[in-house]
């Protein structure tokens, strides 16, 4: 027991198994406790169950795939003018645009998404490009960090292999660091499985567990908002090992 208390111990996957277990043991425990009464701010199991029974009458599945399709088809076009972005920030030409774009991170997207709808009429086109406007930042930023992050050593190496500054940038920066973007987009991932319900919530025409989370918001419906929470947290959790895992499978000499 000593050793689980003790910095940097490193334990077996047996007994890292048994702790998780026994947190979430502990969790669901205490969560029973706390709303075993008849006054409780938080839902109790049993509301939360009857949240995940309602839920699935009123088309679910239907709104996990939209917001699936919606999460893909933004994350796919954000990484294309992404990776252009900060593949053209070693150009000096273009550098000052990769680090402008970059900027634009700080902005909220409730002020942007004003002049989308006055251009994009179409909901789901609207959620789309909002999206995707704000994931360009993050991974843009991010993706421009790995390439500053990337060791002179390596560049002076393939000077050495007489590569042209054309051939460096393909091959150091491009397909060397091929894993580090899997890597960059599953972190971003999280950002846009986050910001996706907002945006469903904003504009509700397209539905998504974003529409339903509002609907839930508007009655007051504790038990079917937590069971909503606990569906994005363990969609969020998959989404992340299954690109994780896809790295791994992939670059299995990877140093990340």
């Amino acid at each position: 027991m000593i050793k689980f208390l003790t910095p940097f111990e490193k334990i077996s996957k047996t007994n890292k198994t048994l702790i998780l277990t026994g947190w979430l043991v502990l969790l669901i425990i205490i969560w029973f406790a706390a709303t075993s009464g008849e006054k409780h701010l938080f839902p109790s199991p049993s509301q939360v169950l009857t949240g995940f029974q309602e839920l699935y009458k009123e088309g679910l599945v239907v709104h996990i795939f939209n917001s699936l399709k919606l999460c893909f088809i933004s994350i796919f076009l954000a990484t294309l003018i992404s990776l252009v972005l900060a593949y053209s920030w070693p150009i000096p030409l273009l550098k000052s645009i990769s680090e402008f774009v970059t900027k634009f991170r700080f902005l909220p997207f409730t002020g942007l998404s004003f002049y989308i709808t006055m251009v994009i009429h179409d909901a789901r086109m609207m959620q789309v490009w909002i999206l995707v406007i704000f994931l360009t930042t993050f991974l843009t930023t991010s993706l421009i960090a790995v390439i500053k992050d990337i060791p002179q050593e390596e560049f002076d190496h393939a000077k050495m292999l007489k590569c042209t500054r054309w051939e460096v940038l393909w091959q150091v920066i491009i397909l060397g660091r091929v894993d580090y973007v899997i890597d960059v987009i599953r972190q971003n991932l999280a950002i846009t499985w986050m910001m996706l319900v907002t945006v469903e919530s904003i504009v509700v025409a397209s539905g998504g567990l974003g529409f339903l989370i509002k609907n839930s918001d508007k009655f007051m419906n504790t038990g079917r908002i937590i069971a909503l929470q606990i569906i994005i947290l363990l969609i969020g959790l998959g989404l992340d090992s299954g690109i994780n895992y896809l790295r791994k499978a992939i670059f299995r000499y990877s140093k990340i």
